[in-house]
């Protein structure tokens, strides 16, 4: 029986950071994966293959309102299935990579089902291979999560998906319904719209995705709306008819909507089935969820859980950072919990957001005084130019120290412009809105966008 020092299950980003650093500070670690490759969902039915096909359908679009390719307008009509097997490469040069991050750093990968016999002991499961056990001093648990399933759906049906199953989905859809209006579902329904489809989108809250600033959160609403989306708010499932061509979704208000697929991106549920978690008293929420505290330890101290398996912030970026933290303070006890409100947002709607900090509501709520400084994509000359010009750049700053409180974009590139007022807010010496006005950023760039918005924040104040 192999012993380690640390034993990582799950090979997604969660697992991933865990077992790098474990490796990288010379622990003896090995990974058990119960699926062919490693990656987990992230790469393989989810992050990767989704944001792949936003990037197809993106490019997609582009083409087809550029006045340059005008006459070849007609010619671009590329089936929904064909734009899917564009993630067929991206997905194996991921795996490809990540699977030499293990061979380098001499971690070994357990292929199988983890079972757990005692709170050190773990068996490997697998029907190709002899089972085996390993122990260990600590484990981390980097399961993952999955589409919620509601018993009353039946999802064996080809007219009804889930935000795994949609990236399988073989036929061109005209008519999308999606139920569940968080950042899966506002995600498809940017992508369908800009395919062409005709999009219900329905809402069981009052907004949509109600975690973010409000401006940006109605900024997207109305830029859904004037592509063409139907937005439902406050409407609460009642029961589906799957038909044959069709099918209708029943609302308790008594509206029923038709379409030619349904897809169901109302919640997820930790992967903590089938573990045999109850041998090590170890108990998850309703969801499928871990508890953990600020170090992402269990109850029991020495076994760790981090990434989706815990529940929000479910970000892909947020869960490799969980699982680093959680090998640190095994290595380290008296470390301190990192930030995790310096981890971005990212929401690759078309176009995409991204945020990090604190936004007005928090900061009003705190009765932290505070300024916002604007920048206008369409009034950048890089925007004009790739004519992206719909969006914002918001920072929200403190009128007493001025320091970055906060920071919102919508708009194309989102995601990566963030990344600037992330650095800026992550350090102590550069915090400063000015910092923002003495830097000189390339021009023309979307990164001017902080320039143009200090200047507008700090012309506010009295």
């Amino acid at each position: 029986m192999n012993h380690y020092d640390i034993l990582v299950i799950g090979s997604g980003p969660a697992g991933e950071g865990a077992a790098m650093m474990a490796a990288k500070n010379h622990r003896k670690v090995a990974l058990i994966e119960r699926h062919g490759e490693v990656g987990g969902g992230c790469t393989h039915w989810g992050t990767i293959p989704s944001k792949a096909l936003r990037q197809a359908v993106k490019t997609l679009y582009d083409a087809r309102r550029n006045p340059l390719l005008r006459e070849f307008r007609n010619s671009l009509n590329i089936s929904f299935p064909r734009l899917l097997s564009s993630a067929g490469g991206v997905i194996d040069a991921q795996v490809a990579s990540r699977r030499r991050f293990y061979d380098r750093n001499r971690v070994p990968i357990l292929s199988g089902d983890a079972w757990f016999i005692d709170d050190h002991t773990v068996e490997v499961r697998s029907d190709s291979a002899e089972t085996q056990r390993v122990t260990a001093d600590h484990i981390v648990v980097a399961t993952g999560s999955r589409p919620y399933h509601p018993p009353e759906l039946d999802f064996s049906h080809p007219r009804v998906r889930d935000s795994d199953t949609i990236l399988r989905y073989g036929d061109n859809p005209f008519v999308v319904t999606i139920y569940g209006a968080g950042v899966i579902g506002c995600e498809y329904a940017s992508i369908f719209i800009n395919l062409g489809c005709k999009v219900t989108l329905v809402n069981t809250q009052d907004r949509l995705l109600s975690f973010l600033d409000d401006e940006i959160a109605e900024a997207l609403s109305y830029h859904l709306r004037e592509q063409g989306c139907v937005i439902r708010h406050n409407e609460k499932f009642a029961g589906l008819e799957a038909r044959e061509r069709d099918v209708v979704l029943q609302l308790e208000s008594g509206r029923k909507i038709k379409s030619d697929l349904l897809l169901w991106a109302n919640g997820r549920t930790g992967n903590t089935n089938n573990m045999n978690l109850e041998a090590v008293g170890l108990v998850p929420n309703s969801r499928g969820q871990l508890g953990v505290n600020a170090h992402y330890q269990t109850p029991l101290g020495h076994i760790y859980a981090a990434g989706d398996v815990i529940g929000p912030p479910a970000l892909a970026s947020a869960a490799y950072g969980q699982g680093c933290d959680a090998v640190q303070h095994i290595l380290d006890p008296r470390m301190e919990p990192h930030r995790p409100d310096l981890v971005p947002t990212g929401i690759y709607t078309l176009p995409e957001i991204s945020t990090v900090g604190l936004n007005e509501r928090e900061l009003r709520e705190k009765n932290i005084p505070y300024e916002v400084g604007h920048a206008s994509f369409k009034s950048l000359a890089r925007a004009q130019m790739t004519d992206e010009r719909v969006g914002m750049l918001k920072i929200l700053f403190n009128t007493e120290t001025l320091k970055v409180l906060g920071v919102h974009c919508f708009g194309d590139g989102a995601s990566e412009i963030i990344h600037i007022g992330q650095t800026v807010m992550s350090s102590d010496d550069m915090n400063d809105m000015r910092y923002f006005v003495n830097t000189k950023f390339n021009y023309p760039t979307m990164a001017e966008a902080y320039r143009t918005a200090a200047f507008n924040g700090l012309n506010r104040l009295a």
